[in-house]
């Protein structure tokens, strides 16, 4: 998977692959590449000692793409399309013993930014799509029938841009006088909104690109429930390694470790001591993980990267508490339309 879009043609290097490997060797048993992509974390897993790699993703094309290089791994590599919010039950039918070891790598494959007819890469003229299963509301249907209001809370919550409410309104007018069909005719009307940026910013575009492609596949739903998925799936002293690629991700994953391991935080005349459960994990990163200069160099894209892994203890899975992990909320209704 990929972090922030770049202008660099990287190829397509996982993401981090080494430091995740030392963090939770020795690899051995059956694991779960929850995001599966062009399957460079499944490739390395095997190699590193994994008997079995289930790869899960939910969009269709990486499973053609992955027939080209499988063969020799025969029936070690077993694909599955879905997402990787129910991943336990996968894992119920393939390895009913549980898991040795899952792993997620949040965000947009850099094989999709690469495709401009996905529609995610605002350096890519295509369609204004960006469904990574290739079904459901695409993000010109959001663009084009949400409220102002709606999509001022997408691009403020999910992008933390804090020019939301000047390019609704922007996105609004515009789409009065044409629908919005393709990429570029986004990027031109939030770059009239926003300063040129300076050398080393990102493009003006990044922050409601990331917001909308979000909206599109509810990530943040997604990755909730496959934390908890991953719970119920590893077997004792399996591990759980995730790469997140902004700090809204990295904040869920961050609380979801220390409320899964007995660590919550204090109370105050705000929020209330919360019963401290059983620990389900125990932390291995107390901080996470970033790229190091040979990383950055063979990979721009990993730059934003961070790494957290914790190891499955025998306690029983539980439910996070979704209100304390920082989830992004939208106050209006994303399903409200005009």
């Amino acid at each position: 998977m990929s972090g922030p879009e770049t202008q660099d043609d990287a190829p397509h290097v996982p993401v981090l692959l080494r430091p995740l490997l030392k963090a939770v060797a020795p690899v051995s048993g059956v694991w779960l590449d929850g995001t599966f992509g062009a399957g460079g974390y499944s490739r390395g897993l095997l190699a590193a000692g994994a008997e079995r790699v289930i790869g899960v993703d939910r969009d269709p094309a990486v499973f053609e793409m992955a027939e080209a290089w499988r063969g020799p791994y025969g029936d070690r590599l077993v694909l599955v399309e879905g997402t990787f919010s129910e991943l336990d039950r996968y894992a119920a039918e393939i390895a009913p013993g549980g898991l040795d070891g899952v792993v997620l790598d949040l965000g947009v494959s850099s094989m999709q930014l690469d495709q401009a007819e996905r529609g995610f890469s605002f350096m890519k003229d295509g369609p204004l799509d960006m469904r990574m299963s290739q079904s459901g509301p695409s993000a010109a249907d959001i663009v084009n029938e949400a409220d102002e209001g709606v999509l001022a809370d997408i691009l403020y919550h999910y992008g933390e841009e804090r020019a939301s409410r000047r390019i609704a309104r922007a996105i609004v007018a515009a789409r009065a006088t044409a629908p919005f069909a393709t990429t570029r005719a986004l990027v031109a009307v939030i770059e009239r909104c926003l300063p040129r940026p300076k050398p080393g910013q990102s493009h003006p575009a990044t922050r409601a690109f990331q917001a909308l492609r979000i909206a599109v596949n509810d990530e943040f739903g997604q990755l909730a429930a496959g934390l908890e998925a991953a719970e119920r799936a590893l077997k004792p002293g399996g591990k759980l390694a995730v790469v997140t690629f902004h700090s809204l991700e990295d904040r869920v994953v961050k609380r979801f470790f220390q409320a899964r391991s007995g660590r919550t935080p204090a109370g105050s005349r705000y929020a209330p001591v919360q019963a401290v459960e059983v620990a389900a994990f125990t932390p291995v990163t107390k901080k996470p993980i970033g790229p190091d200069e040979q990383e950055l160099a063979e990979n721009p894209r990993s730059r934003s990267a961070l790494l957290r892994v914790a190891i499955r203890t025998e306690a029983p899975a539980g439910r996070a508490d979704r209100a304390a992990l920082g989830l992004p909320a939208l106050p209006a209704a994303t399903g409200r339309h005009r």
